[in-house]
C-alpha cells in the first residue's frame, strides 16, 4: 500500500511532524503508524506537564532553540483548541551559599537564552511562597503547565482533518530502503513511501537498527517516579518550585509541580528502569534488561555514576529519604503526605563510551529521518521539532 510520506510514532513529536507535513504537502498522502491502540501513550502521556521556558540549555543548542520557540507555539495551539493552560511561573530556589553561586550562573544563562526572569532575595521569596525556604531564587515568569495528552490529541485531530491517515495497533517489524522508496513492514501488512520519518521514543535505537543504520548509542530507560500531595495541600504553592541543579549530576532534581487539573506532584527522581515501557514499580522485561546489560556503554555510565545511582535507588525505596530532598526547601511536607502517582520513563540515549547524549539527536539516510534522542523539553518543543523535520524532508524531496 503506497503513501508519499510515512511517520512512525504517535507521540507528540510524531503527531506534530505528520500534521505539518500534510499541511505543507496537501497533495501528498501522509500516513502515521502507531503500535499502541491509542495515541500519546508513552513519554508524551507520562510527563510532568510543564511548558518549559529554556532556562538550563546551552545557547545555540537544539534544546535552547526548540524550547524558546516551542513555548510560544504550544500556547498558541492551546488557545486555538481551547486547551486549558496556565503560565504560573517557576521559582528555582537556592538553599545554601554554593547554590547561590550556581544560581547566579543560571541567571546569566537565562539572559543568554532570552528567558524573562528576575533574581529575588529571601524576603521576596517568602512573600511569594510562604511555605518555601531559601536564601534567594530565580523567578521565571512564563513557565507554564498543560496536559500534553490533550495537545497531542489536538494535533492528531488536525492531522486527520487535513487529510492524513492514522493506523493504530501497527507494530513495525522491518524497514527496507532502496534508491526509490522506503518499505515499512508491520505485523499486519507493509507500506511503501517515498520518505520516512521515525519518532519512536523509547524504541528509537531499535527502529534505527531495524533500518540497518549504524549507530553508536543505546536507549537506556530511567524511571521518573512521582508522588502527589493530598488535597488539603493542593494550595501549598502558587508557582512551580525547582531546586538549583547540580551541574555534576545528569538530571535536575526533585521539584514541586502544580498540575493543570489541580493538585501538586513531587518528583521526578531518576532510577534505572528494567523495562522500557514499564510504568509500575515492579515492571521487568527480560528482553529489555538483556539488551541493556549487553551494551558496554551502560556499564561505563554505571561506573561513572555509581554513587549517584545508589543514592537515587535508596530514595526510591524510602519515602523518608525521598521527602528529605523536598524538605531542603519546603519543611511542610512529611512522608505521610506522599500519595501514589503515575511514573514516567525517560528515554535517554547513551553512547558506547558511557556518555549521555545531552541534546536532540537526529540520524538520516537518503530517504529517512530518525529522531534518536528527544529529552526534555521535547513536549514543549514538539512543534518546532516537527518544523525542523519537515524542512529536512523538503530538502530530500527537492533533490530527488
Amino acid at each position: 500500500m503506497n503513501y508519499d510520506l510515512i511517520v512512525i510514532g504517535g507521540g507528540i513529536i510524531g503527531l506534530s511532524t505528520a500534521w505539518q507535513l500534510v499541511n505543507r504537502y496537501p497533495d501528498k498522502r501522509v500516513l502515521l503508524l502507531e503500535k499502541e491502540p491509542a495515541l500519546v501513550t508513552h513519554q508524551s502521556g507520562h510527563n510532568s506537564g510543564v511548558i518549559h521556558s529554556g532556562v538550563y540549555y546551552p545557547p545555540g543548542s537544539f534544546k535552547s532553540e526548540f524550547c524558546i520557540r516551542g513555548k510560544a507555539e504550544t500556547i498558541k495551539l492551546c488557545m486555538q483548541h481551547d486547551i486549558p493552560y496556565e503560565q504560573c511561573g517557576k521559582l528555582l530556589v537556592a538553599t545554601n551559599q554554593t547554590e547561590l553561586i550556581r544560581m547566579q550562573s543560571l541567571y546569566e544563562r537565562c539572559s543568554q537564552n532570552q528567558v524573562t526572569c528576575d533574581l529575588i532575595g529571601e524576603d521576596e521569596l517568602k512573600r511569594l511562597e510562604p511555605a518555601i525556604n531559601g536564601l534567594g531564587a530565580i523567578l521565571v515568569h512564563d513557565t507554564g503547565i498543560v496536559d500534553f495528552r490533550r495537545v497531542g490529541d489536538a494535533l492528531g485531530r488536525e492531522f486527520i482533518r487535513a487529510g492524513g491517515t492514522i493506523k493504530l495497533n501497527s507494530r513495525v517489524c522491518g524497514i527496507e530502503e532502496n534508491d526509490s522508496a522506503v518499505t515499512v513492514i508491520t505485523d499486519k501488512t507493509q507500506w511503501q513511501s517515498a520518505f520516512l520519518v521515525c519518532c519512536a521514543g523509547l524504541q528509537a535505537d531499535r527502529l534505527t537498527n531495524l533500518h540497518g543504520m549504524g549507530i553508536d548509542f543505546r536507549i537506556i530507560p530511567f524511571r521518573g517516579e512521582y508522588y502527589r500531595l493530598p488535597e488539603h495541600l493542593s494550595d501549598l504553592i502558587s508557582h512551580l518550585i525547582y531546586p538549583i541543579p547540580d551541574p555534576n549530576l545528569p538530571f535536575l532534581g526533585v521539584h514541586l509541580t502544580r498540575m493543570i487539573e489541580g493538585g501538586i506532584t513531587i518528583g521526578p527522581n531518576a532510577v534505572l528502569g528494567w523495562e522500557r515501557e514499564g510504568y509500575g514499580r515492579l515492571n521487568f522485561s527480560f528482553h529489555d534488561t538483556i539488551d541493556m546489560l549487553g551494551f558496554g556503554g551502560f556499564w561505563r555510565l554505571a561506573a561513572s555514576n555509581f554513587r549517584h545511582g545508589a543514592h537515587e535507588l535508596f530514595n526510591s525505596m524510602s519515602k523518608r529519604a525521598y521527602v528529605s530532598l523536598i524538605n531542603n526547601y519546603c519543611s511542610h511536607i512529611t512522608s505521610k503526605d506522599l500519595l501514589p502517582h503515575p511514573a514516567g520513563i525517560r528515554a535517554q540515549a547513551v553512547l558506547s563510551n558511557g556518555t549521555l547524549v545531552e541534546d536532540f539527536l537526529f540520524v538520516e539516510s537518503q530517504r529517512s529521518l530518525h529522531v534518536c534522542n528527544a529529552p526534555s523539553p521535547a513536549a514543549t518543543s514538539a512543534i518546532p521539532i516537527g518544523e525542523y523535520l519537515c524542512n529536512k524532508i523538503s530538502e530530500k524531496i527537492r533533490y530527488q
